[in-house]
């Protein structure tokens, strides 16, 4: 067995537990100590025989983000992260995330989390580790603003 194949069966091994943008198979490759010729021609093949599409990748990883209470800022944030090109990004998210649906996610997210950091930490504080919370996880601003806000008038 030759480089290449090694470099293929190491490819294979990587994706049978779960999807990877191309960026981040050639990034796990290098760490293994392949060389780009073996990896450049292992990408095309994986990409030739549908193990490899960023665009595939990219929309199954919204989906699974989303339904993990993710907004949609902190799934672009990580797939740049992995290397997926922006007009990518942008159709994967514009088509795998519903505005309205990620309201109501951050609402949802926002009522279960508000009343344990109330005991923990005050009104006041809580609020602001809420709307902290609701940013790092991926919420647009004004979004998370108008919740923080709803949610007040509704627990006073």
């Amino acid at each position: 067995m030759d480089d290449s194949d090694r470099c293929y069966a190491s490819a294979l091994r990587i994706l049978r537990h779960r999807f990877n943008s191309i960026a981040e198979l050639k990034r796990k490759l290098r760490s293994k100590g392949f060389s780009k010729e073996d990896i450049d021609p292992t990408i095309q093949r994986l990409a030739a025989e549908k193990w490899l599409d960023d665009e595939r990748f990219a929309g199954a990883f919204v989906r699974t983000r989303a339904r993990k209470r993710i907004g949609k800022l902190r799934i672009r944030r990580e797939l740049i992260g992995a290397g997926v090109e922006d007009e990518i990004i942008a159709r994967a998210v514009g088509e795998n995330v519903n505005s309205d649906d990620e309201r109501e996610t951050a609402i949802r997210t926002a009522q279960r989390r508000l009343p344990i950091l109330i005991r923990r930490y005050g009104e006041q504080a809580a609020r602001n580790k809420l709307t902290a919370y609701l940013l790092k996880q991926g919420y647009e601003a004004a979004l998370v603003r108008d919740i923080v806000k709803e949610i007040k008038v509704a627990h006073d």
